[in-house]
């Protein structure tokens, strides 16, 4: 159980971040929701894991793009609940394009969100968990941080920075209680996969059907798509007393993708 704890998971109003959110409130900790959307379904959301949780669920909108928002969010929990003391950095976009064609803005915005984000959380966040002698802090990579695939350079860029940035941290946090750990999934149905599914037709030149049959799930032995409540669950694990020598780590979930 959490109770008592602090959680902040960037990107949590869909898809991976919102299943992470729902595990951690159904483990009793307090939750910060952060991400982008209708305000009206963003409070059904915040109500309906603050119903059922222990804890007190919130929600921020911080501008992950935002150094300075960023850090308001951190310290308006640290002043709220006491400290921060996980940390999930899973806020991301995508864009699918060659690299001669690849949007200046959008190759900026995806380095932003996709892996600057995570370093300004994490600075903002460590040294509360330093000084309290605990702290989790999981980024939610991809197997894009292991392997490539066409037509992503910017995601691809920020999944492997991401690695990078965990294992850094993570000897930098070793004799504080602080782990620091990647989750690399392979894909999950999630909006962010669903909606690059026409990008990455037009790009190949195949149905979307294709795609997902012939480009998506031909990376994953499995031919499977990851669950989202399969990642959640590894994460809770992550937060637990007997992951606490687990640090520096990317732990891949993805069907056998990377073991190719």
């Amino acid at each position: 159980m959490l109770k008592g704890r602090t959680a902040i998971v960037t990107g949590s109003t869909s898809g991976i971040g919102l299943g992470i959110a729902e595990a951690l409130a159904g483990q009793g900790a307090n939750v910060v929701l952060n991400g982008f959307g209708d305000a009206a379904a963003i409070e059904d959301i915040r109500a309906r894991l603050d119903a059922r949780s222990s804890g007190d669920v919130r929600y921020d909108g911080a501008d992950m793009t935002k150094p300075d928002e960023i850090a308001r969010m951190v310290g308006e929990a640290e002043r709220a609940f006491g400290g921060v003391d996980i940390l999930v950095n899973n806020a991301g976009i995508q864009h699918v394009s060659p690299v001669e064609e690849f949007p200046l803005a959008k190759w900026d915005a995806i380095i932003a969100i996709n892996l600057s984000s995570a370093f300004h959380t994490t600075r903002a966040a460590i040294g509360g968990m330093k000084s309290r002698g605990w702290g989790r802090i999981i980024n939610i990579a991809s197997a894009h941080g292991l392997v490539a695939s066409p037509f992503k350079s910017a995601y691809v860029a920020a999944k492997h920075g991401m690695l990078g940035l965990t294992k850094t941290v993570a000897l930098e946090a070793a004799a504080h209680g602080v782990t620091v750990n990647a989750i690399s999934p392979g894909y999950v149905l999630t909006p962010l996969v669903e909606a690059q599914i026409p990008d990455t037709a037009k790009a190949r030149g195949i149905s979307e059907e294709e795609v997902k049959r012939d480009v998506i799930l031909a990376a994953q032995p499995t031919k499977q798509f990851v669950g989202v409540g399969q990642i959640a669950a590894l994460c809770v694990f992550l937060t637990g007393d007997d992951a606490a020598q687990i640090t520096g780590a990317s732990l891949s979930i993805d069907g056998g993708w990377t073991a190719q």
